[in-house]
């Protein structure tokens, strides 16, 4: 396993005496005082309370223009985002004791929701730990940082895991691009115990092979758990093509679901790997291509090849707001692709995990692509992330994961 030592920024204070202030400007408290965790750049009195005199993820008391108080949060001077609130008790400090409090209850949703612990058990701003995510696979612990107020606070994170959790093992996987913008070095290590390079998920009747250190993100999307169990009621008998299909998550489950036929492509040789002993190892028999999405497409279209099920679930085309106009063209290009490979009468899940897509803008490249290749679609059933990934509703762009199934119908 790889790993590299990280930079700490400064260590929480102990007495709230000691914390040093962050002011807002006049009026900019209303956001936060509605729930929303943020503070941008632009709304510090700078005057008053300069960004530069922090340090990267040092904490922070945050006060209104009037003098009231809004939360303890970090900041970091060098990031859009200056500031996060971690808590809203002047009485309590951010440090292991609120952390611990976050995991039982961010735990407590999670016993509710799943028999089994497989799981993401920190979903960021929506558990109140914003800046962190984590992801369970039974006894090992997979953890994401994007924020420099939480690497300062690594420590801390560790022993309420173990406390809260107690797992055999702990993974930081810090190799975000996130990252970067925070000014925090992108790294791999173990936290503790020894990390298998091969994990292990159950889904749907399904134990897949995850690869952790050379995975996507923590190694496994448990976002879209509940939209793959909800194609299953789609594909008996079917043919289905799982189109950045990563470790075939929607392809075999399809299979185990009575699918006649599965073709998954991916570009990952490591992602294909890995899928293909999860296949083996359950009986099943997927066709698998490695190649760019797009052009695999064009190939199997060329072929006259046809299809009764197709699931296109993209990475992010669309990662900043400048990036819309090119990434809304790339959406809709991919589903004519889709469209095109489809039966007369076939069923096409579309997926975009980029928050800056608007779910009608998803739709409207949906609705162009048909009326490109002549199709007439029914959307029959739509789809959001899992409900280990809670929205936060005074936070939307906790929101970003879409899905919708289509019945697309040859006119």
């Amino acid at each position: 396993m790889n790993t590299s030592n990280a930079t700490h920024t400064a260590p929480a204070a102990a007495d709230p005496a000691d914390i040093a202030e962050l002011r807002l400007k006049r009026g900019e408290d209303r956001r936060l005082s509605a729930g929303h965790l943020w503070v941008f750049s632009n709304e510090v009195d700078t005057a008053r309370t300069p960004l530069t005199k922090f340090q990267p993820g040092e904490l922070c008391r945050i006060v209104s223009d009037r003098d009231k108080f809004l939360g303890y949060g970090y900041v970091n001077p060098r990031s859009l985002i200056s500031a996060r609130i971690l808590g809203r008790s002047p009485d309590f400090l951010p440090g292991k004791s609120l952390i611990v409090h976050r995991l039982q209850v961010a735990l407590s949703l999670r016993r509710a929701l799943y028999e089994r612990p497989f799981y993401r058990l920190v979903y960021g701003e929506s558990d109140g730990l914003p800046g962190l995510v984590l992801d369970r696979f039974d006894d090992v612990i997979v953890g994401q940082i994007g924020t420099a107020g939480m690497e300062a606070l690594k420590p801390e994170i560790e022993a309420a895991v173990t406390k809260v959790i107690g797992p055999v093992a702990m993974l930081w996987k810090n190799d975000s691009g996130a990252r970067e913008l925070e000014g925090l070095p992108s790294y791999v290590e173990t936290a503790f115990g020894d990390v298998p390079e091969t994990l292990t998920v159950e889904e749907g009747g399904i134990a897949f092979r995850v690869p952790v250190s050379e995975g996507q993100k923590t190694g496994w999307f448990y976002d879209q758990a509940a939209n793959r169990l909800a194609l299953r009621k789609y594909v008996g008998g079917a043919r289905v093509l799982d189109v950045f299909s990563y470790l075939g998550a929607w392809g075999l489950g399809a299979l185990r679901a009575g699918a006649t036929e599965v073709t998954c492509v991916d570009s990952s040789a490591i992602a294909l790997e890995n899928l293909q002993a999860t296949a083996q190892a359950n009986g099943l028999k997927p066709n698998v291509i490695r190649g760019d999405a797009f052009d695999v497409m064009e190939s199997l279209h060329a072929e006259k090849r046809r299809f009764d099920v197709v699931v296109i679930d993209p990475p992010a085309f669309i990662k900043r707001r400048k990036d819309i106009p090119k990434g809304e063209a790339a959406y809709k290009r991919l589903n004519q692709l889709a469209m095109q490979l489809l039966e007369r009468d076939g069923i096409l899940v579309s997926c975009s995990c980029s928050w800056h897509l608007e779910p009608d803008s998803l739709v409207a490249s949906i609705q162009r692509a048909a009326r490109h290749v002549g199709r007439f679609v029914q959307i029959v059933e739509v789809g959001g992330q899992a409900p280990d990934h809670p929205l936060h509703p005074a936070i939307p762009e906790t929101r970003y994961l879409k899905a919708y199934f289509c019945r697309t119908v040859q006119e």
